[in-house]
């Protein structure tokens, strides 16, 4: 006798809580192609609430995750074919409202589910059923894992060939991802080092298991690395790009791995990059029998759903830290609402925050219970 809210058939429908599912909705949607976040995206107040088809959910949004690439994909730097206007976010958690025939084999109304597809940034997403990832709840830490962790874990994997006793070096490594990369290198019994920006940060990392951490506002980077770890590092996890990609080139190890999950530090140029010296590049490499890889998450999709219940069930024992941020410690303060999205993309470049930034939609439904 489960709820079935067959989508196929019926333009009319309730969510699960009795109140009636609106006709429209506010969503972000990028209204023209460029590195700046507010003036690439629009603020849309009474789009048409999508209808799910056969395989599909319609999902209410209760949290969505804010990453370094949303300005990338506002730039329109991933595909050059997607013109404006576009949907944009990337990763959502919420419920399910609606659903079409097929899906409901799977689905219930009121499944608590999380998803990465284009289009979070709007009160209700439609979301294929087979890319949707049951839980347990609604939880902003779930959200946490989706796009920052499985990165994290997947590169790390795959790349890393981490073991015990290697020395691992993590650039932002109090942010979304780099939280995790952390965590994971520590499970793997290596030594782990991570750059941050403040002691608040510094204090967090040693939280979570980080052997030494260097504040490069206050510190070297290179000296430290230099005299901590003559012999160099090796693995490192990089996330920053421009400087920071040189110093992490020099402190190589023999035989060292740099792996490159993404260069934020470029992303708000025109071009989206920032000068690196790679004209040195290969006598580096070759040198020290040294490789740098890159790393993009939609090319290993085939083990996401694997690396995702491995995380998932790390979370539930206990065995990870999924830190949130919603910006409590911002001026303007928490991230509530599609309208402080361009906040914390804000709150982000400016390198405010500890761990993954998330965003709470509230629903006036929830104010009637």
């Amino acid at each position: 006798s489960r709820p079935i809210l067959d989508m196929s058939y019926s333009r009319h429908f309730l969510d699960f809580q009795g109140s009636s599912i609106p006709s429209s909705m506010k969503k972000l949607v990028v209204t023209k192609l460029s590195q700046n976040f507010r003036e690439a995206v629009t603020l849309q107040q009474d789009s048409p609430v999508p209808l799910p088809g056969d395989g599909d959910l319609l999902v209410r949004n209760r949290f969505v995750g804010i990453n370094a690439s949303d300005i990338n994909y506002s730039a329109g730097r991933y595909d050059a074919s997607v013109k404006p206007p576009f949907d944009i976010g990337f990763e959502g958690v919420g419920d399910v409202v609606a659903l079409g025939l097929s899906a409901s084999a799977d689905y219930t109304v009121g499944q608590a589910v999380a998803y990465v597809k284009a289009g979070s940034f709007a009160e209700y997403t439609v979301v294929p059923a087979r890319q949707a990832v049951p839980l347990p709840s609604v939880k902003p830490e779930f959200l946490t894992l989706m796009v920052s962790g499985a990165t994290a874990y997947l590169s790390l994997k795959e790349l890393g060939d981490l073991s015990e006793g290697k020395k691992v070096l993590v650039t932002a490594a109090a942010g979304g991802t780099g939280q995790f990369a952390v965590q994971l290198a520590k499970k793997a019994k290596c030594h782990v080092i991570g750059t941050c920006s403040s002691d608040e940060k510094g204090g967090f990392l040693k939280s979570i298991g980080c052997d030494r951490t260097i504040n490069y506002k206050t510190e070297n980077v290179e000296s430290v690395l230099r005299k901590d770890y003559p012999e160099g590092v090796d693995v490192v996890y990089e996330s920053v790009g421009g400087k920071m990609f040189d110093l992490a080139l020099n402190a190589l190890a023999i035989k060292g791995r740099l792996i490159v999950i993404g260069f934020i530090a470029g992303y708000q140029n025109p071009t989206g990059l920032q000068p690196i010296k790679a004209e040195l590049l290969p006598a580096k490499l070759l040198k020290k029998s040294a490789s740098v890889r890159g790393f993009f998450l939609n090319h290993y999709l085939s083990d996401y759903k694997m690396a995702l219940q491995q995380l998932l069930k790390m979370y539930e024992r206990g065995d990870l830290v999924c830190e949130v941020d919603f910006g409590d410690m911002s001026p303007e303060g928490k991230f509530t609402g599609l309208e402080s999205v361009f906040r914390a993309v804000d709150y982000m470049y400016m390198g405010k925050n500890i761990g993954k930034i998330v965003v709470e939609l509230p629903h006036s439904v929830n104010s009637k219970l």
